[in-house]
């Protein structure tokens, strides 16, 4: 391969020009195709390359098919479940793990599992594996890049560290996986009606709590990328710091959480916590809105109209405060300070909606009357 007239050396200085020659003499000497690095080369990824060769695959579909006994068919679909690119039939994405997971997937099938159970929790594992990888990717790289590296040398280090550390990951997945289906069957019920039908009932009674940063796109404009993403790091580990049993943290978006709880005080003290736990940090400011009643659990995560409402209860509180509809505040009257908010009138919410701002007890506010303020909207409440 003429690395020269293929441009592959264009626009390089002595010293890169010795790196990058030396690394493409390496790559062709361990087999990776002329497309391959042209490819690599274009999309600034030629160090990674050999990191790609640890993390590939042995077989093709028919080999594992022929091993696991799985059909091509299902492991296919499994790959197109969890998010990843369609393989050619003759493509070796699979390796000796791949076997393994075609294996379980076919005691999942004999054991009971119906195939929507198992897209299901594909889908989610897809999407959960997704950020992990992610996380993981930017952490090494942060870890192990070193200024002044040459690629040839960040390529030959970072094979050799994926390589030794990749398999160190798998039992911390496992055990995390573990601790956290542990937590679920703790806190799982099956009622008497449920065990008589044979089936989890869909929607359940639950409180939900919406809270977000206040201020955080424009924020976006001020912060450089680095500081921006340490302003979501904190708030993420804030609210799981405030998640504490029986609160449970269902998901975190960019400057917004989602949390949930059986009953309603556990919520609005875990709101309370994590208002206070940002203004001590010296992030944006916080709102958040609490609804109760009732919500679907669907692969790991909540709809139905108590989400819906804590969403737009959420939109209608001031910054710095948590704000509650009538059915929290009457089921968790003690322990708390509550203020009567008025009524608003939230998107998608038929009547006006009377709403109660929490305080931890010994705030400045008593309750006040339902009758006091008339129903405001909640954009005209903001403004």
């Amino acid at each position: 391969m003429d690395f020269e007239a293929e441009g592959l050396l264009d626009g390089l200085e002595d010293g890169e020009r010795a790196a990058r020659l030396q690394l493409l003499e390496r790559l062709v000497a361990d087999g990776f195709q002329e497309d391959e690095i042209r490819a690599a080369v274009a999309e600034d990824r030629l160090p990674l390359l050999p990191v790609e060769r640890v993390l590939g695959g042995r077989y093709t579909a028919k080999e594992v098919e022929e091993r696991a006994g799985l059909p091509r068919s299902a492991l296919t679909h499994v790959r197109r479940v969890l998010g990843l690119p369609e393989a050619a039939p003759e493509d070796r994405v699979y390796d000796d793990e791949d076997l393994q997971a075609a294996e379980s997937i076919q005691l999942f099938y004999e054991a009971g599992f119906g195939q929507e159970g198992l897209d299901e929790i594909t889908r989610v594992l897809g999407e959960a594996m997704s950020r992990v990888a992610a996380a993981t990717t930017a952490a090494f790289a942060q870890a192990f890049l070193k200024p002044g590296d040459s690629e040839d040398a960040v390529a030959s280090r970072f094979a050799q560290l994926t390589e030794s550390l990749t398999p160190a990951l798998n039992p911390v997945l496992a055990s995390a996986y573990r601790a956290h289906l542990r937590e679920n069957v703790r806190r799982g019920m099956i009622s008497r009606a449920e065990l008589a039908a044979g089936q989890i009932a869909g929607e359940q009674e639950l409180t939900v709590c919406f809270a977000d940063l206040v201020g955080f796109t424009r924020l976006g404009g001020q912060l450089e990328a680095g500081e921006l993403g340490g302003v979501v790091g904190t708030f993420i580990e804030l609210a799981a710091d405030a998640a504490q049993p029986p609160v449970r943290l269902i998901k975190t978006i960019g400057d917004a959480a989602m949390l949930t709880s059986r009953e309603p005080a556990p919520l609005v003290s875990a709101a309370l916590s994590l208002l206070d736990a940002v203004q001590e940090r010296d992030l944006p400011t916080l709102r958040a809105g609490i609804a109760c009643g009732r919500a679907l659990p669907r692969a790991g995560d909540l709809y139905g109209h108590a989400v819906n409402l804590a969403s737009r209860v959420t939109g209608a509180a001031r910054p710095g405060s948590v704000l509650c509809t009538k059915e929290v505040h009457d089921a968790a009257t003690e322990g708390f300070e509550w203020s009567f908010a008025g009524r608003h009138r939230l998107k998608g919410i038929g009547d006006a909606v009377p709403l109660y701002r929490a305080r931890p007890a010994g705030g400045e506010e008593a309750v006040r009357p339902d009758s006091a303020p008339r129903p405001r909207t909640a954009d005209r409440r903001r403004r």
